[in-house]
């Protein structure tokens, strides 16, 4: 090839090169070490979004406040508890002699215990709060069903109501807000506490002499494990109601086998229980000195 055709092809590849590069001006600049004004990227920059934290102090101040809430709401449900067992201990007092001065002590008492420290329960848990702290005050709320059911069935024979016992705290409420109601899983958890202890009382009456106020006991007891066996099996998986059946099934059968053993076998020796002659036994026969 000669030296004139070798210049030619250079010129023609010279001159495709530049016109490449006519036609991206922002590859000359680059080249050029310049910039092309609006080929920058914006640098991207971090910023907080002051709604969003006034928004996580808000939460934090409730969080806090509920705490707070929460631990008035235990020390209330414990002195409900301590108190309300003090009006059970006065109920088994009761015997055939001072059966009405018991009970009417035992009233007082409870009156007392509605108005000291349920009204602190009523205060706090106003509004819809006693469906959130429900496990800080059940425990207190189950006595306190326990102690006010006891003392209904022990003066009337008859078994206080759930309707009965919220009608009673709305007294003790604000009436511009929801008041507190005892919702029916922690009355029917006290309900079972109520069976043991009327267990306990028909013991008591047996020992005294009081065959048939046993009796009534009994069947009263066995009217509400009635109940509750055919509605238990109905409600959601709840392990301490089904535990709390097993015991008031226990209570049913020692209280019956109280009042069998002494109708069948104590019928010679009745009219000795609780008696204060000292010339006879329990099991009647005469006492002796060795």
């Amino acid at each position: 090839m000669s030296v004139c055709h070798t210049r030619f092809f250079f010129h023609r590849r010279l001159c495709f090169f530049f016109s490449l590069m006519a036609s991206k001006p922002q590859r000359v600049h680059q080249f050029a070490g310049t910039s092309v004004p609006g080929s920058t990227k914006k640098r991207r920059t971090m910023t907080t979004d002051c709604s969003m934290s006034d928004g996580f102090v808000k939460y934090a101040d409730y969080l806090n406040g509920l705490n707070e809430k929460r631990e008035r709401v235990v020390k209330a449900s414990r002195d409900v508890t301590m108190n309300s067992k003090k009006v059970i201990f006065q109920v088994h007092r009761i015997s055939k002699h001072d059966k009405d001065e018991v009970l009417e002590k035992a009233e007082k008492d409870l009156a007392s215990v509605t108005d000291l420290y349920m009204s602190r329960l009523v205060k706090e848990l106003q509004g819809t709060d006693f469906w959130k702290l429900r496990r800080a005050y059940s425990p207190g709320v189950q006595e306190y069903v326990e102690a006010a059911t006891l003392c209904k069935f022990c003066k009337s024979g008859t078994l206080l109501s759930l309707t009965e016992l919220n009608a009673s705290l709305l007294q003790l409420s604000d009436p511009s807000v929801e008041p507190l109601q005892i919702n029916v899983l922690d009355y029917l958890l006290g309900l079972g506490d109520l069976t043991g202890e009327l267990m306990r009382l028909a013991i008591g009456r047996i020992s005294d002499g009081d065959l048939e106020y046993a009796k009534r006991i009994c069947q009263f007891v066995r009217d509400i494990y009635r109940e509750l066996s055919l509605l238990v099996p109905h409600m959601d998986d709840d392990t301490e109601m089904k535990k709390k059946m097993e015991t008031m099934l226990q209570s049913v059968l020692k209280i019956e086998n109280a009042c069998f053993s002494v109708h069948v076998r104590g019928s010679e020796y009745m009219p000795l229980l609780g008696s204060s002659d000292q010339d006879f036994s329990v099991f009647g026969m005469p006492n002796f000195d060795p």
